[in-house]
């Protein structure tokens, strides 16, 4: 009976220890974290003003695509007044493609020199849409950021930048707005503690079943309701999105989830901060998870009353607290 019992005793414990190795993965992608809700201040974000910015853009200057250089030119201009009127220091910086010389704008607060932390968003859009959620959402959470920012400066220096040509046909090539930002800032040797873009923040939907998943087992982890903001980082981001998570966390009631994967799974790299990743610098994605919630996406339907302003506010809320963690010395 002993050599049985041996047996049984082992496979127990090569059981064990495969349900440990599991619950380690879990642990790691999806970064649990409990009794962080609203224990910070949160700043003053003005919902009715991230409304006015979004429909500023996905109405006034709609489309937004590279095919309308000119349109993207004056939403390059309204930008640049806003971060100005902010307190910023103001650059342009130019994208060439296709002949044409398109440009990000690009705000710093704080402290020259030193580490930079970087927040971006692009404000072009797919095709005609109007770009409420993909992505005013996102630039008007950037400027909303500026005007805090402007109002009390932060430890470290912290860039944000308005991208331009994110979406195809120049998505995942040298010649987006974002690949060029990281290109000169990895060229002129700028040391990055951080980077967030911020990719469509302002869908959300208390309805059952609204919620998808880029895989079947990870539905099994996250809520099937679309009513949270997630972080999304790579696999050597652990550390960094645990961080902004919980800061996010601490400052509003809104769910925070957080997803740690390769950039293979489709959605974890759909955005700006791929290309930072592509320059060796840590970066994350803040997002309502675009199409895995927001029907609307890419479709003339993503207008600026399917968005929610107050819940849009409370996850610029966490991003600036996330900011001023990160920029601490």
């Amino acid at each position: 009976m002993k050599p049985a019992r041996s047996f049984a005793r082992s496979q127990l414990q090569g059981l064990l220890r495969v349900m440990a190795l599991i619950l380690v993965v879990v642990a790691y992608v999806t970064q649990p974290m409990l009794g962080w809700h609203g224990s910070r201040d949160a700043a003053d974000v003005d919902a009715g003003r991230l409304q006015r910015d979004v429909e500023t853009l996905s109405m006034k200057f709609a489309p937004r695509n590279a095919s309308h250089p000119e349109r993207l030119d004056a939403v390059a201009d309204y930008i640049r007044e806003q971060l100005v009127a902010a307190g910023g220091r103001v650059d342009d910086q130019d994208v060439p493609a296709d002949g044409r010389t398109y440009r990000n704008v690009i705000a710093r607060f704080g402290p020259d020199g030193g580490e930079r932390l970087v927040v971006g968003a692009h404000y072009d859009t797919a095709g005609s849409t109007p770009g409420a959620d993909d992505n005013a959402s996102g630039v008007a959470g950037l400027l909303e950021i500026a005007r805090l920012l402007g109002a009390a400066p932060p430890a470290t220096c912290v860039e944000l930048v308005a991208y331009t040509l994110e979406e195809p046909p120049h998505f995942r090539t040298p010649r987006m707005g974002s690949a060029v930002h990281a290109s000169a800032l990895k060229a002129q040797g700028v040391e990055v503690r951080a980077m967030i873009a911020l990719e469509m923040i302002g869908y959300f939907t208390d309805a059952e079943g609204s919620q998808g998943s880029p895989a079947p087992l990870l539905g099994l982890l996250y809520p099937s309701q679309g009513n949270f903001v997630a972080v999304v980082g790579n696999i050597g981001t652990g550390l960094l999105v645990r961080r902004i998570k919980g800061a996010m966390q601490a400052t509003t009631e809104l769910p925070v989830h957080s997803l740690n994967a390769p950039g293979a799974l489709p959605g974890v790299d759909f955005s700006d901060h791929l290309n930072y990743w592509k320059a060796g610098y840590p970066a994350v994605m803040v997002t309502d998870t675009a199409f895995y919630r927001n029907a609307n996406y890419h479709t003339v339907r993503d207008t600026a009353e399917t968005l929610d302003y107050g819940r849009m506010a409370q996850v610029v809320q966490g991003v600036h607290a996330a900011i001023l963690e990160l920029a601490e010395p």
